[in-house]
Parts: C-alpha cells; structure tokens; sequence
C-alpha cells in the first residue's frame, strides 16, 4: 500500500502517525495493498481556496476528500481476493485526503484532546469518504460516524479511554 503523506501547512505534524493510522484503517477496510492514497495537510489559506471552489462555502474547513478511482471495500464476510479479476494486482489511486492542521487544532482545543487525536479523527473520517461512505443523510449519517468511531477505537487499542467523537466539516 502507498500511502503519500505532504506537509504543506507549516504546522508540525506526526506525519509516521498519520500514515499507520491509514494503513490501518485501509487494511481495516480491506482495501486492495496495492491502493494508493494520498494525505496533504495544507494551510487555512489554501483550505478556504478549496473548500470555496469545490464545496461552494467559505473559510477553511478540517477535512476535504478528493476520490480518484471507484474503489470499494469488499463486501462484509468476503476477503480481498474475492474481488473481481479486473482489480487484482492493479494498483488503485485512492485519492486525496486534505487536512487542516489549524482548524484542526482550534476543533481539538474545543473538544479538549489533543490535536494528534483531531488529525486521527479527520484523517480517518476523510478516508471513509473516498471510499463512498457520506453523511447527508441520517441513516448514512449514523453508519458512517459509526464506522469512524469503530476504527478509531481498534487503532487506539490499548492507549487509554478515547475523547468523545467529533464531527468533521463537509468534505
């Protein structure tokens, strides 16, 4: 699995955390191992650029998702190679995740936890949605948040009692 992780922001970040965090929730996923995603932290700036033209709606936002190609996880109780010929051994551009590491410190401030947290949340919450998973409507709304808060508790493991979950901006 490739997983390109670009810190443009100019803040800090555990760029080797984030990048287990996706490995881990793309092999929790069952993604194929030959995906290819890709994670850019970028800065208020050029997070309103991007959320105004492609959400329509101003100032920064946490987390946008930019798909590249129709992949899915397999279907529940199947295992990767029960995907179709046509995927096997192809490799697969996931896309881009975007994240915010500003919004995303003032979010974890808020929700009193650490930004690293924040960034897990967004970066996991930003993934789902390349993968199809979205949130207009309540009953997508409550299997995605669940599936986020699932995987956020398996890659947490035994690291202590996880913060209450957040809600990511539209991406």
């Amino acid at each position: 699995m490739s997983i390109e992780i670009a810190n443009e922001s100019g803040i800090s970040v555990d760029e080797p955390e984030l990048a287990a965090l996706a490995r881990f929730v793309l092999d929790e996923m069952r993604i194929h191992p030959l995906a290819e995603l890709s994670v850019v932290m970028v800065d208020s700036g050029t997070m309103t650029d991007l959320h105004q033209r492609w959400m329509g709606e101003p100032g920064p936002t946490d987390v946008l998702a930019f798909p590249m190609d129709e992949l899915r996880p397999p279907p529940p109780g199947s295992v990767r190679g029960d995907r179709p010929a046509a995927d096997a051994g192809l490799p697969a551009l996931l896309g881009d995740v975007v994240l915010c590491p500003e919004v995303a410190q003032q979010q974890a401030e808020r929700a009193q936890h650490p930004v690293g947290e924040e960034l897990a949340l967004l970066c996991t919450h930003g993934i789902l949605h390349l993968l199809g998973y979205d949130h207009a409507e309540p009953d997508d709304r409550a299997a995605m948040f669940g599936l986020q808060d699932k995987l956020l508790a398996a890659w947490r493991g035994g690291r202590g009692p996880a913060p209450a979950g957040g809600e990511p901006g539209e991406s």
